[in-house]
């Protein structure tokens, strides 16, 4: 396993000279396409953010546990009768739901989906995903149907009726990393709300599981 770079959202938020902002709590490590030599390019972004969030888990929850690989995952959801057989070894992809089964067999622990409509109504879930963060501080799974991209959520910026999420996207392929070219180049970003397409719902996993950090 490549060395991974951890917390590569830190420092995203100086960005910012107003408002509020809440950050997940805790460290976690950032994997992406093809960082373990697998090639999951195209269809791996659902694998690779549950693999982040499960990264958290084995920091502030519990540590025997290890981060399952893309097989792994596809073994769990076939031994709880989510997917058939033929799911092994298939290039399907995953979403919010199947993340919430894998963490809930793996941690026992139970994960909140949020479902939005549609892009233009993510507004309405902003004070879910700050609450999230200040009494659990996990990181966050999205993905959606035309925007059916995976992506993780980090935090959430308000500024009066203006809102960002910060997102860590999984779809990078490359090595020699560090936060400041993921930054520089949008893999790692600020993302306000208005730039989610409306044209797409939205799933949400938030891991109901508290940062050793938060009392």
């Amino acid at each position: 396993m490549t060395n991974l770079l951890s917390n590569v959202h830190e420092g995203a938020e100086v960005q910012f000279s107003s408002g509020n902002i809440n950050l997940v709590s805790g460290n976690y490590e950032y994997y992406h396409y093809l960082c373990d030599g697998f090639d999951d390019r195209g269809w791996g972004c659902g694998y690779r953010t549950l693999q982040t969030l499960c990264s958290w888990m084995n920091d502030n929850f519990q540590q025997n546990v290890e981060v399952p690989s893309i097989r792994k995952i596809q073994e769990i959801l076939v031994e709880l009768e989510d997917k058939p057989r033929s799911f092994l070894g298939s290039r399907q992809w995953i979403g919010s739901f199947e993340v919430c089964l894998v963490i809930d067999k793996l941690y026992d622990i139970p994960c909140k989906i949020v479902h939005v409509n549609k892009g233009d109504n993510l507004s309405t879930i902003v004070e879910t995903l700050k609450t999230h963060f200040e009494k659990f501080g996990s990181p966050i799974m999205m993905g959606g149907d035309v925007d059916c991209s995976s992506k993780g959520i980090m935090g959430i910026h308000v500024d009066k009726s203006e809102a960002s999420l910060l997102i860590v996207d999984p779809h990078f392929v490359g090595k020699d990393l560090t936060k400041e070219f993921l930054q520089n180049k949008g893999w790692v970003k600020w993302q306000p709300l208005r730039d989610f397409l409306s044209s797409s719902f939205y799933n949400l996993c938030l891991p109901q599981a508290k940062s050793k950090t938060i009392i």
